[in-house]
């Protein structure tokens, strides 16, 4: 059951302040501002009724009027992480009006979100993904994709799988921000925060030949679709799956399972931890801890289906 969203919160001029906050001083993404305002809509839905308008009495929501808006989630069968996402998405802007002095108290500050579960991240096999990247040469060969295509998409997989980028990353990429020289790129990633990354022997290869093919200036993309723009996640998770079936791998993996698979295999390798931590751009070492357990299972698995006591 979906909850009520109040789609007249938009013209709220307090919203409006939390928007430029958000924007301007935290630096999020209009994709994540919209996740909040969605969020912060329904709230004001589920106090107030999806037909009041703006401005709406932020101040006098009470932390009953929180639980009730949580525990309704939880009722309708949404998943933990949604109801934690909601959570700590409502917390921050009573935070916000707490700051401005716009609300004395915080309904959210003490109400806790149902634990998540710990799930281990799907990964490719290093054969997996020398299968995965020999599909557009393949699709080429077979007439079903141009040399453009074939070089992109040949390219796209090498530098998401060469430096753990997230797909957002990848695709923001110019050419400028390569040095091939010194087999390096700048990416921007989480919070406007660029790092370095490493770009190995087979992706410097795959980029080379599409530079050379498209003769592209420094400023334009790295990677573009037909219409002469930028290619879309969406646009690469399309490609993906495509060739994904033609190697016979499962369909409901995205590119971001080749970030995972980064991870997976530099630590499996012996890399230090923190190193990939920097390499992914995590702000949080706990947040890559969740690949040794990945390496751990994998060793698990090996000694169950080797060791002969078992």
């Amino acid at each position: 059951m979906a909850l009520p969203v109040n789609h007249k919160t938009g013209a709220d001029p307090i919203l409006g302040r939390f928007k430029t906050y958000l924007l301007a001083e935290r630096g999020v993404s209009p994709h994540t501002w919209a996740g909040y305002e969605a969020d912060i809509s329904q709230f004001a839905a589920s106090v107030w009724g999806g037909e009041r308008r703006a401005p709406f009495p932020w101040a006098s929501a009470t932390e009953r009027d929180a639980q009730a808006f949580i525990a309704a989630f939880g009722a309708s069968g949404a998943q933990a992480t949604t109801i934690r996402r909601k959570l700590a998405a409502l917390r921050t802007f009573y935070r916000f009006l707490q700051r401005e002095e716009l609300a004395a108290d915080n309904p959210f500050a003490l109400l806790r979100g149902p634990r998540k579960a710990r799930t281990l991240p799907k990964t490719l096999s290093a054969d997996d993904i020398d299968r995965l990247i020999e599909q557009p040469k393949k699709a080429r060969a077979r007439g079903e994709v141009d040399e453009y295509a074939f070089l992109r998409d040949t390219a796209v997989f090498e530098t998401l799988y060469s430096t753990g980028c997230r797909i957002s990353e990848a695709i923001s990429l110019r050419w400028g921000d390569i040095d091939f020289e010194k087999g390096t790129a700048i990416v921007t990633g989480k919070g406007s925060k660029e790092r370095l990354v490493i770009l190995g022997e087979k992706a410097l290869d795959a980029l080379g030949r599409l530079r050379e093919f498209a003769l592209p200036a420094k400023s334009a993309p790295l990677f573009l679709a037909e219409s002469g723009k930028a290619v879309s996640s969406r646009f690469v998770e399309r490609r993906m799956k495509r060739y994904l079936a033609a190697a016979d791998l499962p369909c409901d993996l995205s590119p971001h399972k080749l970030r995972h698979s980064f991870a997976t295999h530099l630590l499996d390798a012996g890399a230090d931890l923190r190193s990939v931590q920097e390499m992914l751009g995590h702000s949080s070492l706990s947040t890559t801890q969740i690949y040794t357990h990945v390496s751990v299972e994998r060793l698990k698995d090996t000694y169950f289906s080797s060791h002969p006591r078992a």
